[in-house]
């Protein structure tokens, strides 16, 4: 531990954000952090090419954090992200890191969330403002002085935010804040435009170029499924059905989901335990040790409760939480593929996750293939499987120990041995389900903007009676109007997204919205016929996502 504490002690941090960094598990400076800390506190304007994964954000979010001061309630730094689940993840790593610094607050500012309590936040004395350029010129337009007072600017991805045509925002940005400010760009690539903004913005910036290393773990199969965030549960125990492990990990991102899933695990008869950092240490070694020994086939973890884990029996990695960047992935698959080893390692994506998906590829340097939930079928036959297994060393001697108990019982009960062999088949099997027809009722439903062949498949590629309705024209209430906007499921917009921003800006009652449809490339919205026209006109500016929302009046021919 105390070389752990000196790597990051040795870039003259606060003790204070150094005891929270170690409390995260991480060891050592990683080389981008190592070059740009000293920059940053030294009060240098930095530009810092580097691929997401390189551990980048605590690269600026440390040396910010030192500058902060905790006792003057206002923005002092703006971290600007291109899309809303990056400027969560970066809002969430600066509250990690700030866990032991009293009085330090960070706001989240993104598209489709309420304005409301944002501006609130940031006006209640906010330092940290995490934001996404589209939401965060809203803002501006209702306070101009709102960013008066930041003193540190961050561009995070700034290439990506110049594909997403954030140009004109960012100028916006820029000229609401102090020129003295201090300027840290990072980018992956840096083209012309990205050269451009720096000459603009940026006072003689130190330069910071790290070579992202191609990361491989080519003895563990990884593989992807996509599924919904709510189903991810019932996908697991799908997956566990047929997955051939002898030990496995699964990882997810909180203390609570480690019990739940571990409760639930339990409930389907698998020896499992969770693992987290409210756990004893004493008790955390006793989970290894059934691990190591067999008495516990599953555990489910957290990041931090995992480093150091080493157990050859593990077989198989289920990353059912996404995790928050490629190192923290390569980690957690480690776990299996030892010494050598085979090893599989699976990982459940939500529609939004894709982006990060892609990110993981990148920097590993390799694909992560798709595979579809197990069918029916698949599950059907590893349960016989299993049955057949659990019952062929019992079938040896079993008819001259038992046989004349099996004559008696037919005779008393009046039956053939083959119902009596149904009946008993059916308590030793519990009540599992074991027809197709059963076993498909309990299988999630994959996203519907998943590709054709990761859907659930029905007798004769047929839809059944529920999805015909789910699918069919809705009719319109009276008094309502249909709209489409080119936002969809593919922009990680979700129907809450959309209502709060027609809520906030349109001016509108909640019950004067009718349904809300979030289809893959496209979304339907009911929205007041009475005065339609004027209330698309006030939302013509509206960004969800960091994207126009251009709702048009739909036709439906």
């Amino acid at each position: 531990m105390t070389q752990e504490i000196g790597g990051f002690a040795a870039l003259e941090l606060h003790p204070n954000i150094v005891a929270a960094v170690v409390a995260t598990g991480y060891e050592e400076p990683s080389a981008i952090q190592q070059q740009s800390i000293p920059i940053i506190l030294a009060g240098h304007d930095m530009i810092g090419q580097a691929q997401t994964g390189t551990g980048k954000t605590a690269a600026f979010a440390l040396p910010i954090l030192h500058r902060i001061d905790p006792s003057k309630r206002e923005p002092q730094a703006l971290i600007l992200a291109p899309t809303r689940e990056l400027a969560l993840q970066v809002a969430t790593a600066f509250e990690t890191y700030a866990k032991q610094m009293p009085g330090v607050t960070v706001v989240a500012v993104y598209g489709g969330a309420p304005m409301g309590p944002q501006l609130k936040a940031i006006r209640n004395g906010a330092q940290i403002v995490v934001a996404t350029p589209g939401r965060l010129c809203d803002h501006l337009r209702r306070d101009e002085k709102v960013l008066t007072t930041v003193n540190h600017l961050v561009l995070d991805e700034a290439d990506e935010m110049l594909k997403l045509g954030f140009m004109d925002d960012l100028e916006v940005i820029f000229k609401a804040m102090p020129e003295t400010r201090q300027t840290v760009l990072f980018s992956a690539t840096l083209p012309q435009s990205i050269r451009a903004i720096a000459e603009r913005h940026l006072r003689d910036p130190k330069h910071v170029k790290i070579q992202s290393k191609t990361q491989t773990v080519t003895a563990i199969e990884q593989a992807h499924l996509l599924v919904h965030a709510d189903q991810k549960t019932s996908a697991v125990l799908s997956l566990l059905e047929v997955e051939d492990f002898d030990a496995l990990i699964m990882f997810v991102r909180t203390k609570q989901a480690t019990l739940d899933l571990a409760s639930a695990l339990e409930a389907k008869g698998y020896k499992a335990a969770a693992l987290n950092g409210d756990i004893a240490q004493n008790q955390r070694e006793r989970v290894i040790e059934s691990l190591k020994d067999g008495r516990l086939d599953i555990v489910v973890a957290t990041d931090v409760a995992a480093r150091g884990l080493d157990v050859p029996r593990i077989t198989h990695v289920f990353n059912v939480d996404m995790p928050y960047d490629p190192e923290s992935y390569v980690h957690r698959i480690g776990r299996t593929g030892r010494a050598g080893r085979e090893g599989r390692a699976l990982l459940l994506v939500t529609p939004r996750e894709r982006r990060m998906l892609q990110v993981i590829e990148r920097v590993t340097g390799q694909k992560v293939a798709e595979v579809r939930l197990p069918d029916a079928q698949a599950v059907l036959d590893a349960r016989i499987k299993k049955l057949t297994n659990s019952l062929s060393p019992l079938v040896g001697d079993a008819e001259s120990t038992h046989g004349d108990l099996l004559d008696r019982l037919t005779a008393d009960i009046g039956c053939s041995p083959r119902a009596l062999a149904a009946a008993l088949l059916r308590k030793a099997t519990n009540g599992q389900a074991l027809t197709l027809a059963a076993i498909e009722k309990e299988r999630p439903l994959v996203p519907n903007n998943a590709p054709r062949g990761d859907r659930p498949e029905r007798s004769g590629d047929r839809p059944d009676r529920g999805d015909r309705e789910r699918r069919a024209p809705i009719p319109l209430a009276e008094g309502r109007a249909r709209c489409r906007t080119a936002l969809g499921a593919r922009d990680g917009i979700a129907a809450k997204n959309l209502l709060g921003a027609i809520l906030n800006e349109g001016g509108l009652a909640r019950e004067a919205i009718g349904r809300i449809q979030v289809r893959d490339s496209f979304s339907l919205v009911e929205l007041p016929e009475d005065g339609l026209e004027r209330l698309l006109t006030k939302l013509k500016d509206t960004r969800v996502a960091g994207k126009q929302l251009k709702l048009r009046r739909y036709r439906e021919d």
